[in-house]
């Protein structure tokens, strides 16, 4: 029995910790194709900050899962993340692949974090067409 009761101590201090090391992030974002109704998967977005001369620095960048979204944009680790961002959607590429022509090579969402809030940047898209809001 006591080995049992070790075990079961075990196993609820470890499932503990890897609830408390659950990592979070400030800023997410997906993107989600209205002609077919389906996300956009596989699309590169680029998130860039910018400086108080106004200068654009690169921060990270990724692409979209099969769901159309990024949700690790900028840990939210209780540092001062505000400021102006961007985020850059490359969407030529991804409209290349499916054959379709299209207005816009890339689109540039630009946004400022003003707290330590989660911030949510999504656009819908079409090829001759975008929209974007915040999210939750």
């Amino acid at each position: 029995m006591k080995i049992k009761s070790l075990l079961l101590v075990l196993f609820l201090a470890t499932a503990s910790m890897s609830f408390a090391q659950e990592v979070k992030y400030q800023l997410s974002s997906h993107i989600l194709d209205i002609t077919q109704g389906k996300p956009a998967p596989d699309v590169k977005i680029t998130l860039s900050k910018q400086d108080k001369k106004a200068n654009w620095t690169k921060i990270d960048e990724k692409l979209t899962d099969k769901n159309g979204r990024i949700g690790d944009f900028i840990k939210a680790d209780r540092k001062d993340h505000t400021g102006i961002y961007k985020l850059t959607f490359h969407t030529e590429p991804y409209f290349e692949k499916a054959g379709q022509k299209s207005f816009y090579p890339f689109i540039e969402i630009v946004f400022e974090l003003k707290d330590n809030e989660h911030y949510h940047v999504p656009i819908t898209l079409s090829p001759f067409g975008y929209s974007t809001y915040r999210g939750n």
